[in-house]
């Protein structure tokens, strides 16, 4: 074990400003047979006992890369597995410890702010589902031990970077469990297929119940399994294309405001208007004045 084996920052008024910040940083290489949890080593808000369990006031990711245990919040009790990460919530009780006979290795992190709340309130992380199994990845490790030696090491601005990283680190468990799960499958091949169609009409109006009737897929199932992989359903991912497009072309010729409504597919003008400022907050007109 490491001689730091965690590290609780010390936040300025600048650091807090961020709306994201790293609380703590830390491992637990916990022995067979060895007493959990030590809570001497902790401050008080971030003890707990096995008895009472514990409310945090942050988020908190632990990654259990060896052994297994149990890990209980007002849902239900989940059995960890080696590859594990568990999601901690502010406010949600929760209480955790490796087996006896096995202990475990795990590495955590904890998060606070309003960008920690969009985070990690995406639906994707829920108190109802605090549990994802990504075994062992050697990419999310190494930016773990990335922000755990920055933190340990405490330079200037290091807190900056650990939190740039924090967000690395999210988005890879979320991508590499997304990718996880359509890994050689069917399933990914038709939703490729799908994007390569979206892409390739990006000039016409798509209705994806035809889309997946060509792909020889129900709707229902289509629509559902697209939207986990890209995380927008078809008509939504395809109206973003047209969209992207349509920023080129205001931006890089001079083609009449209807033109393009018209080459994209829009009924009109004034519909393709309204569409385009929903989506980017500002008019096609004033998107070109503002880019070229």
């Amino acid at each position: 074990m490491r001689n730091t084996p965690f590290k609780y920052t010390t936040l300025s008024e600048q650091d807090r400003s961020l709306n994201l910040y790293v609380t703590v940083v830390g491992l637990s290489d916990v022995q067979p047979g060895a007493e959990f949890p030590t809570n001497n080593v902790h401050p008080e808000t971030y003890r707990f006992s096995l008895e009472s369990g514990r409310i945090l006031q942050e988020y908190q990711i632990i990654y259990v890369t060896e052994g297994f245990g149990v890990f209980e919040n007002r849902n239900k009790v989940f059995r960890i597995h080696p590859g594990s990460i568990i999601v901690l919530f502010p406010g949600e009780w929760h209480r955790y410890r490796p087996l006896k006979n096995t202990g475990w290795k795990s590495y955590y992190i904890g998060l606070n702010g309003d960008v920690a709340k969009t985070l990690f309130n995406n639906g994707f992380f829920t108190p109802e589902s605090p549990i994802k199994k990504i075994g062992f990845n050697g990419e999310i490790f190494d930016t773990f031990e990335k922000i755990y030696s920055l933190a340990i090491n405490e330079k200037p601005g290091y807190h900056q970077i650990c939190v740039g990283l924090s967000i690395a680190y999210i988005s890879q468990i979320i991508a590499f469990i997304k990718y996880k799960e359509f890994e050689g499958k069917d399933i990914e091949i038709k939703i490729r297929q799908a994007s390569f169609i979206l892409n390739e009409r990006v000039g016409q109006d798509i209705d994806a119940v035809e889309l997946a009737t060509e792909l020889n897929m129900g709707y229902s199932y289509f629509r559902k399994m697209f939207t986990k992989y890209t995380g927008l359903p078809p008509v939504q991912y395809h109206l973003q294309l047209r969209i992207k497009r349509a920023e080129v072309l205001l931006t890089s010729t001079n083609k009449t405001i209807k033109e393009i409504s018209f080459e994209l597919g829009f009924e009109s003008a004034f519909y393709f208007s309204r569409v385009f400022k929903e989506k980017t907050n500002m008019s096609p007109a004033d998107y070109r004045k503002i880019h070229v």
